[in-house]
């Protein structure tokens, strides 16, 4: 494939690899050379799903059988702590675009306490970049490492960032509701929770210690200058995939819910995969499934001052991979939407 980019994804059979796999088949400039993982070496990847319909896909092989000088891009979607190992060892000319936490926190011993996990790869955490893609576009170029956020702060951020940015809320009172599928959980949620009936019922989970706050707090506490600390809570909800996030937040000055609407509205007008739904309209997670797209709602509530904003994604797309398809072609120069509409 002439002027193609030649593609290796570690983490190929997990869910959000295969996500991942779903894009970049039909991605008219990428080539997909190595799909990688730890297990099922030597397997075709539509065995783990049909939906994956290319027939000229590698078959699973282990990432270091990886030829480097063949490939331009590394997408890993790994557990936490294995891309940092895999960045100290791959050659300068690769653009690693990582799906888990490792390069998400500028602070090493914030990701240390709460992951649990030694940071083997210190050096390269001021090359890399948090991505999302709407504010991020102008700089992914310049990074050796593209750090793709995690799914709830993508449909966090994505309506708070501008708020916090033109200082029209109070930074010291926003609250978080959000509700994901179980694939959130990845293929292992059983190893992870215990709750009673876990696919039949909604289950808070992470309460006031989510790994999430301190990705969500850091970039708006850059925007802001300020110290900034979200009240966020969690939930698994008995459906596959989606995210719905509820935001409560009190405005500053003359701000009202109107006004909020039409800033958001005006300022998301460039970004193709946001979109806003009608003022003071309720929404859900039915319109984005499958897609890369962020829709947004801002609506009233009962005193003039305090605002509800709605934000729904797709956790396993503009929560992972569609999002680092994204980064991938604003980095290497393509068109944004390629392979993602």
């Amino acid at each position: 494939m002439k002027d193609s980019l030649n593609i290796a994804v570690a983490g190929a059979t997990g869910y959000v690899g295969l996500e991942l796999i779903k894009i970049l088949s039909k991605h008219p400039r990428a080539k997909i050379l190595y799909l990688c993982a730890n297990k099922s070496v030597g397997k075709k990847i539509n065995s783990f799903d049909k939906k994956i319909i290319n027939k000229n896909l590698p078959i699973i092989s282990k990432i270091r059988n990886i030829s480097w000088d063949k490939i331009n891009v590394l997408f890993t979607a790994l557990p936490n702590g294995q891309a940092q190992k895999i960045a100290k060892t791959i050659p300068e000319h690769i653009k690693l675009i990582d799906l888990s936490a490792d390069f998400r926190l500028n602070n090493f011993k914030l990701y240390e306490k709460w992951y649990g996990i030694n940071h083997k790869c210190k050096y390269l955490i001021n090359k890399s970049i948090y991505g999302i893609t709407e504010f991020s576009r102008g700089s992914l170029s310049n990074h050796k490492i593209i750090s793709c956020p995690g799914c709830y702060p993508t449909s966090i951020q994505i309506p708070l960032i501008p708020l916090v940015q033109k200082k029209m809320i109070n930074i010291k009172n926003i609250t978080i509701d959000s509700k994901s599928g179980y694939s959130g959980a990845g293929k292992k949620i059983r190893n992870k929770f215990k709750f009673k009936n876990l696919f039949d019922s909604v289950s808070a989970y992470g309460v006031g210690s989510h790994r999430h706050m301190l990705e969500i707090d850091q970039e708006l506490s850059k925007i802001s200058g300020e110290t900034i600390k979200v009240f966020f809570t969690p939930h698994l909800i008995p459906m596959f995939r989606g995210i719905l996030s509820t935001i409560y937040l009190e405005t500053c000055g003359n701000y009202d819910a109107k006004k909020i609407y039409l800033y958001l509205k005006n300022y998301h007008k460039k970004n193709f995969f946001v979109k806003m739904a009608k003022f003071n309209t309720p929404i859900g997670t039915g319109e984005v499934m499958n897609t890369n797209y962020c829709n947004i709602s801002v609506c009233k509530s009962r005193k003039k001052n305090k605002i509800i904003i709605i934000s729904t994604i797709d956790n396993l797309i503009k929560g992972a991979s569609g999002q680092a398809v994204q980064n991938m072609n604003v980095a290497f120069k393509l068109k944004e939407t390629m392979g993602l509409i």
